[in-house]
């Protein structure tokens, strides 16, 4: 049995140890879920309460009911007796094993949140264990787990191809399903200290390294979606096996480079199933064009600059790249991961922090390309986007990262999972006429599975060290027990933030010497994003204040961080003040959905304008060229939330057919919370003039 070496980005704090030397790993180390509780009726505790009652057990039961555990059992079933062989269900798909991963995932996370969570009346972790018990039963002896093949080896999923890795960089998802494995593998050890889990994870992990590869009799390929490179990252520090970074830096090395002589199909082909296959085509120098510009594989990772294709493939596979260049200390991956992130940022990012401009291949569009009413912003992508700046945070401690990264929180993730866990969207597009609902689920589960493990990690990303400095990066009310430098530190945090910008610190203990290094939020020192894609519009100059035990504190930032470095004692209190006003914001001129229009946000939180709020048709509304905003309350899926109402125009014709304005107050909700009141119009870029007004999605109707 193999020694676990626990030092993970997610546990070396709490082993008291250093997950990383100067040459070979982050330069910041995260601070553990297991370290961090999160106070219950603050914002991020109602969304853990609605995990807990809503999401994880909604997950599990239609991972149930839709066949996912089946699929195990029948595995094994095959495993055990190879006469008997099961047919694929139609409408299922070869990444289904994912959706159960995710949800342990999630349920692995939660645990530390709520130890004694029930379902079906029972343990929550009892419930897992069994779930565990399924998946490991339909392992084959080498480790090879992926049971859209093992269940009728002869007539597999229709995606998986004739044998093992054949059409793993189009369709069969054999190593994605790996990837997520892993992940919630790391995440079920750390939360429970079991290993029945993470056994399973290491054993398919060495079956793809020993079949993978560039040696003879491996299988040269990539993975066809990304995540791998995420999951083996973390089974590295996890384990200590070098041979996952290996993996996964092979996985990212090989990509979009591949011997000339290899075949091709420049417009990609339908087979006789009517799937699509995307192989593209390979010039003289073996560099891969066209379509594969959808799975990153355009050219080699170090030599790419733009964000392209499927948005969630490639947040993973950046997320990737960040976790190799950090680990290996690669340069060319530091500054290749560097430059795709500053395109994001600076040509490819919803105000809401959502990326991915078409349904067309939900993809990214081209640069300024950033539509609203056909933006896609899948909730996976935006998920993802949340991966890659932290790790880029991590690596190199500027604020910038963790102001993406709110941003994309607040808006861009929650948005995709209704207030009260139990309903998703897919896309979330800044503008609706009415067409998009709210599901319970969906036969491609991947957004309700990701969102199931994605919000109870929240705790993870709240704090970080470094060295004999603490890292306080969102505002939440919580306690944290974390080790920094040599000093154990207990700080509690209290706070009503995003409603109110009053954050209070007290130190509970840990007398000694060491620095807190609080972010001050770009949206206060004036910075809508990290570029110039966003401006605010209405010259409002807004400021912070920091006293520790009541006197002021003055100093100078460091990478967007107030740094008080100081003997503390028992007792200490810091008060943080943020002014927090409603902005009006404009985009970049090249964004030409946005021109004439303005949108509007309040602290982290992102605003739109939805029909159930106002008397009249939003559609027909025009907004005052210097609005003035009065702030309310309202309870939406009995939750409250802060609402801006403004003095609007709307346009309508009287009985003559004469054009004429009427005077209205338009209410503004948080974007987030849209569409759980029906199905109507919403819009997040608000109109300045009439020639806007006929403008819809950057063309003249």
């Amino acid at each position: 049995m193999k020694k676990l070496v626990v030092l993970t980005l997610a546990a070396a704090i709490s082993a008291g140890m250093t997950a990383q030397d100067k040459n070979g790993g982050y330069n910041i180390t995260q601070v553990p879920f297991t370290k961090v509780k999160v106070a219950q009726n603050t914002f991020w505790g109602q969304r853990l309460q609605a995990s807990q009652d809503v999401t994880i057990p909604l997950a599990f039961s239609k991972n149930e009911e839709t066949g996912r555990y089946s699929n195990f059992s029948n595995a094994a079933e095959h495993l055990k007796d190879p006469s008997k062989v099961f047919q694929i269900k139609e409408g299922t798909f070869s990444f289904d094993d994912t959706d159960p991963y995710k949800t342990i995932e999630g349920a692995s996370y939660l645990l530390q949140t709520y130890p004694n969570a029930k379902f079906k009346g029972g343990r929550l972790d009892k419930y897992v264990d069994s779930v565990i018990a399924v998946i490991a039963s339909g392992q084959e002896p080498d480790g090879y787990l992926y049971t859209s093949r093992t269940q009728n080896p002869e007539h597999p999923h229709p995606w998986a191809g004739k044998k093992r890795w054949e059409m793993v960089e189009d369709l069969s998802h054999e190593f994605y399903n790996l990837g997520h494995l892993c992940e919630a593998a790391v995440a079920h050890y750390y939360a429970t200290g079991k290993r029945n889990l993470l056994d399973i994870a290491i054993k398919y992990a060495d079956c793809v390294c020993r079949e993978v590869g560039d040696n003879p009799g491996q299988a040269s390929v990539v993975p066809g979606h990304q995540i791998a490179e995420m999951g083996l990252a973390k089974l590295y520090i996890a384990t200590g096996d070098k041979k996952y970074l290996e993996q996964a830096k092979f996985f990212l090395d090989k990509r979009g480079k591949r011997d000339a002589s290899w075949g091709g199909n420049e417009n990609g082909q339908y087979d006789e199933k009517g799937y699509f296959h995307s192989h593209g085509l390979y010039d003289k120098g073996g560099y891969l064009h066209k379509l594969n510009q959808y799975s990153q594989s355009h050219k080699p990772v170090v030599e790419q600059d733009e964000a392209v294709g499927h948005a969630v493939r490639a947040g993973y596979m950046y997320a990737g790249m960040a976790d190799i260049a950090a680990l290996t200390g690669d340069q060319s991956y530091i500054d290749a991961i560097d430059r795709i992130w500053e395109n994001i940022v600076s040509r490819k990012f919803y105000i809401t922090g959502g990326v991915g401009a078409t349904a067309s291949g939900e993809a990214f569009g081209r640069n300024y390309e950033l539509p609203n009413m056909t933006a896609y912003c899948e909730t996976c992508a935006a998920i993802a986007q949340v991966y890659l700046n932290y790790r880029l945070f991590l690596l190199h401690g500027d604020s910038k990262y963790y102001d993406a990264l709110e941003r994309n929180l607040y808006n861009g993730v929650i948005s995709g999972i209704s207030i009260d866990g139990g309903n998703f969207f897919y896309p979330n597009p800044l503008e609706s006429a009415g067409q998009h609902r709210r599901q319970p689920w969906f036969g491609c589960a991947c957004c309700p599975s990701n969102a199931a493990r994605f919000i109870p990690s929240l705790p993870q990303y709240i704090y970080a060290v470094k060295d004999n400095s603490l890292y306080i990066n969102l505002f939440n009310s919580n306690t944290v027990n974390v080790q920094v430098g040599k000093k154990k530190v207990e700080l509690e945090q209290q706070t009503n933030y995003p409603w109110d910008g009053d954050v209070t610190l007290k130190i509970n203990g840990g007398a000694g010497e060491y620095a807190l290094n609080i972010r001050i939020p770009g949206w206060v020192r004036g910075e809508v994003v990290p570029s110039d894609l966003y401006a605010f519009a209405d010259g409002k100059q807004l400021g912070y204040t920091v006293k520790v035990n009541g006197q002021p504190v003055e100093g100078e930032l460091q990478q967007g961080y107030f740094v008080i470095d100081r003997k503390w004692k028992k007792g200490d209190k810091v008060e943080v003040h943020f002014d927090m006003e409603p902005r009006v914001v404009r985009a970049n001129d090249k964004v030409e959905a946005d021109r004439g229009r303005v949108s509007v946000e309040r602290g982290p939180i992102v605003y739109c304008a939805e029909w159930c709020d106002n008397q009249f048709d939003i559609s027909t509304m025009i907004v005052n060229q210097k609005p003035q905003f009065q702030l309310g309350d309202k309870e939406i899926m009995s939750t409250n939330v802060k609402t801006l109402t403004t003095d609007a125009q709307s346009l309508l014709r009287d009985e003559h057919g004469k054009l004429q304005t009427a005077d209205q107050h338009l209410v503004l909700i948080p974007y987030y919370a849209w569409a759980h009141r029906g199905a109507g119009k919403m819009s997040v870029w608000l109109p300045q003039s009439i020639v806007t007004l006929s403008v819809q999605g950057g063309k003249k109707r």
